[in-house]
């Protein structure tokens, strides 16, 4: 029996699983702690690293107290984290400012100057475009690009940019925390899309075309391999044993898929947590510019990850709760306060809110809303896309516009995945995983939406944890490959889509696609 401990840093907070892993990757206890995210008025999008390690001790205690399971048990530590944000660490490992989110968009002008100049392809400069596809397949095109952040630390923070001795990622900075060493996994260095997947190694080129220094960037190491073993002060602070063995891990983009079960080339997976996105696996790179999607590297050596990806998906519905169902002025979908009832039989208001709306017809009485709260990136980039209800009219409820919120996260989902499937074999059934897929009413909209059958692996708000503890299970030699982890990983709950769906949700789909295309200049006037 080999015992596991993976970390799932997302945006919102930590969650910290100890896995077994024999004949299945079984979780036995989990913690979890949330952080800061810090939005400011000029688009950036914050984060305090130090908030997520305290997060990481404190639910490393507290999950010991929930199982007879020792900390000198465990045989190795590892990570799956958001991804493409930017932790500038200073020579003692320590951070010179708050890390700049995967969500940050204040970086502009440094896009611009950039990329979007003199002849353009899709916003980016002809000669800068060929050369960054040449090198990594992709293209440093959107404004929340990592690359347009270092930049911004540069232009507007000298003194800051001036401490910098590495540039890391959020797992790359806790694998730091933990081991002393700086190093960048595979896929968090195309990440950056500065990594030429040619030769497999930092691009001179690139970095050279951007102003970036090499000094910064960590050697790159593979998601399995071993990074070193925790520190007494990590492991004193963690309450583990020095000497535990920590792995590289990988980002949410590449170990979800493999939580997932969706391991093999074509198959697909959709995530919906606080952000969404549709990745399909491949065998070779490739970009579609024009619908910002690329084949990013995966956690396993010669496999990619074809991914579009959308801001904000559960936080939509995160959205519903604090200010539609349960807003400032106390208005509640009945006359019960269902989230402080101690009586009440829902597990969640997230429960409550998806067993209401299930009794509202598919097409929500032809209510659409459009789920880009915080800009979008796939298949448009426009940080000044905004969310909107559309078509509200007298007989127009609040259940029918919560509805509305579930069926625009999946038709926003459906609009990613006929993208892909215009360059790619998509697979059907395809695999759903995040907390969204907790719900069965979400999961059953997504299968009826898309007309694809819709698989749910057990535990699906896991997914990342067990990709991690796939990722030690390799490094450990208790898995030949990540492929096989694939047979480790069973599905719990099918949906089939209902086909007497299928017309309300196709009508709602059509206008769907045509909103953002007739309210750009105004999402631009109002929020540019």
């Amino acid at each position: 029996m080999t015992y596991a401990l993976a970390y799932d840093i997302g945006t919102t907070g930590v969650k910290t699983c100890l896995f077994s892993i024999e004949e299945r990757i079984s979780l036995l206890a989990s913690a979890q702690e949330g952080y800061g995210l810090y939005l400011l008025d000029n688009g950036g999008a914050e984060q305090n690293p130090e908030e997520w390690w305290q997060a990481m001790c404190h639910t490393t205690r507290e999950l010991f107290t929930k199982t007879d399971v020792r900390p000198q048990q465990v045989g190795g530590l590892s990570f799956c984290s958001q991804m493409q944000a930017l932790v500038l660490a200073d020579r003692e490992g320590m951070p010179v400012r708050r890390a700049m989110s995967y969500m940050d968009q204040r970086a502009g002008e440094e896009l611009k100057k950039g990329l979007a100049h003199g002849p353009q392809i899709a916003g980016a400069n002809v000669p800068k475009l060929l050369r960054c596809l040449k090198a990594t397949g992709a293209v440093p095109s959107s404004v929340k690009d990592p690359v347009w952040k270092y930049k911004w630390v540069q232009a507007h923070e000298q003194s800051n940019f001036a401490r910098a001795d590495k540039w890391l990622d959020v797992k790359e900075y806790l694998l730091l925390r933990c081991t002393g060493r700086a190093v960048m996994t595979e896929d968090s260095a195309y990440a950056t899309l500065l990594y030429d997947t040619r030769k497999r190694a930092w691009s001179e080129t690139l970095c050279r075309m951007f102003g970036v220094n090499m000094a910064h960037l960590p050697p790159v190491i593979q998601a399995a391999d071993r990074v070193g073993g925790l520190t007494a002060p990590a492991a004193a602070e963690l309450g583990l044993t020095a000497g535990t063995p920590v792995f590289g891990g990988g980002g949410d983009a590449s170990l979800i898929g493999v939580g997932a079960g969706a391991t093999e080339v074509g198959s697909t997976h959709i995530y919906c947590g606080t952000s969404g996105w549709v990745s399909t696996v491949t065998d070779r790179q490739l970009v579609d510019v024009d619908a910002m999607i690329a084949a990013i590297v995966g956690a396993r050596k010669g496999r990619y990850n074809y991914f579009a990806e959308m801001e904000t998906a559960g936080k939509c519905l995160e959205w519903v709760k604090d200010h539609l169902a349960l807003d400032e002025i106390g208005v509640y979908l009945e006359k019960r306060d269902v989230a402080g009832s101690r009586e009440t039989v829902y597990a969640s208001l997230y429960d409550y809110l998806t067993e209401t709306v299930e009794k509202i017809p598919p097409g929500s009485g032809g209510v659409i809303f459009t789920p880009w709260l915080h800009g979008n990136r796939c298949p448009f980039e426009d940080p000044a896309a905004a969310g909107m209800f559309f078509n509200i009219r007298l007989d127009t409820g609040k259940t029918e516009m919560i509805r509305a919120v579930l069926e625009g996260v999946c038709f926003h989902l459906r609009w990613m995945l006929e993208c892909q499937a215009r360059k790619v074999k998509t697979s059907d059934p395809v695999r759903f995983v995040g907390g969204g897929a907790l719900s069965a009413v979400t999961a059953q909209i997504l299968a009826d939406v898309t007309g694809r059958m819709v698989e749910v692996p057990a535990s699906p708000q896991n997914a990342g944890s067990v990709g991690a503890a796939a990722v030690m299970a390799v490094g450990l030699g208790a898995a030949p490959d990540l492929d096989a982890v694939g047979a480790l990983i069973p599905v719990e709950r099918i949906f089939q889509p209902n086909a007497a769906n299928r017309t309300a949700y196709d009508k709602n789909y059509a206008v769907f696609r045509k909103l953002y295309a007739s309210n750009k200049a105004n999402f631009r006037t109002m929020n540019g």
